[in-house]
């Protein structure tokens, strides 16, 4: 039976990727040498990272005076690497999810935080409207809320620098670069496996503190030496480019957008259809990455033979996260339009067994 990979991170990539990268740990372009033997210092890996490198900005097309990182510690590492480097006196957060909520806690440590607003009054189902002050540092936001399915879906304009944590929803449509003052975030929903940290960041925003920052925290240290400070995530490195190469086989991330779209649109029209299943954000915040919806209240008892139900057809990873119960199917960049169409046969099927 195929198998549908629903998972929310680490999560399906494009076969493609994951043929080449198999490969490539056994022999590295017919060098004798496996991907995960060859030191980060030969010609081989520095032209794996340098085209990686210039993948990102072709297909972000990142302008100049901006740098792209490949870091460890995955996001969450980065929660507190930003105020450190950055916040001074004041900076501001919007708080729309278990992910912004744990980058506010980290920049408490340094400074004062204004959380601008909060959806958590009804369990981040929405995107709160908010004012950005003017007197701070930065204004972060988490474009992509995976634990609750919404998200941020347009570039906003911002009066200060703008961080954005866009670990589940990069490469999933454009983004206006220029807007933002640094984007980052895991690999392991749309750009690769586990284990590598992405980040662009302009330049002209760091320096700026008066503390004292350890060489590894300071961004700067990554910038001087091409993100090779210590040794690199090399296999995850290798994969993310594989999985860019696909990108832009497919039209780059335009396309990209289009075919989520349409996948979510598939989706998100049945649960609005079947009168088993309700969605669980406001429809103008819901996700085009992360599709969160529960069964009808008059349904509820029904879940767990949904679950099993759905399992045997090959489903896998639709239980929900524990906060919010219900189903979740994450609708990432590589998975097939033909696995969002089995999951919404499946829930067809199931309305018919019991109607």
């Amino acid at each position: 039976m195929k198998k549908h990979n629903f998972n929310a991170g680490p999560c399906i990539l494009p076969k493609i990727a994951i043929e080449n990268a198999s490969k490539a740990i056994l022999d590295l372009d017919g060098i004798g040498m496996g991907l995960i033997e060859i030191s980060h210092r030969s010609k081989e890996f520095e032209a794996i990272i340098e085209e990686t490198r210039a993948l990102w900005k072709e297909l972000l097309n990142i302008p100049d005076g901006y740098h792209v990182l490949f870091l460890g510690g995955g996001a969450s590492m980065q929660f507190c690497m930003i105020p450190f480097n950055m916040l001074e006196k004041r900076a501001a957060y919007l708080d729309t999810g278990v992910w912004a909520n744990k980058a506010i806690k980290e920049a408490k440590l340094f400074g004062e935080v204004n959380v601008v607003a909060s959806s958590k009054d009804k369990n981040y189902t929405y995107i709160p409207q908010y004012t950005i002050p003017t007197d701070v540092d930065y204004f972060h936001i988490t474009t992509n809320n995976t634990i609750y399915g919404t998200e941020i879906k347009t570039d906003i304009d911002c009066p200060v620098t703008l961080i954005a944590d866009m670990s589940s929803d990069i490469m999933s449509r454009p983004v206006d670069v220029k807007k933002y003052g640094m984007i980052y975030g895991g690999a392991q929903k749309n750009v690769g496996p586990a284990g590598v940290t992405f980040v662009i960041v302009r330049e002209d925003i760091l320096g700026k503190v008066t503390r004292v920052l350890p060489s590894m925290i300071d961004y700067r240290t990554h910038i001087k030496e091409g993100s090779m400070f210590n040794t690199p995530p090399c296999f995850p490195i290798y994969v993310m480019r594989e999985t860019l190469k696909w990108v832009k086989s497919l039209g780059g991330v335009a396309e990209m957008q289009k075919i989520n779209e349409a996948k979510a649109s598939l989706l998100y029209n049945e649960i609005d259809r079947n009168p088993f299943f309700k969605g669980t954000a406001e429809k103008e915040a819901r996700s085009l990455m992360n599709i969160c919806f529960v069964m009808d209240e008059k349904h509820i008892a029904l879940e767990d033979e949904f679950m099993d139900f759905a399992k045997k057809n090959g489903m896998v990873g639709i239980k929900g996260h524990r906060s919010v119960g219900g189903f979740r199917a994450s609708c990432y960049n590589a998975l097939p339009t033909e696995s969002v169409q089995a999951l919404v046969d499946c829930m067809k099927e199931f309305e018919k067994m019991k109607a």
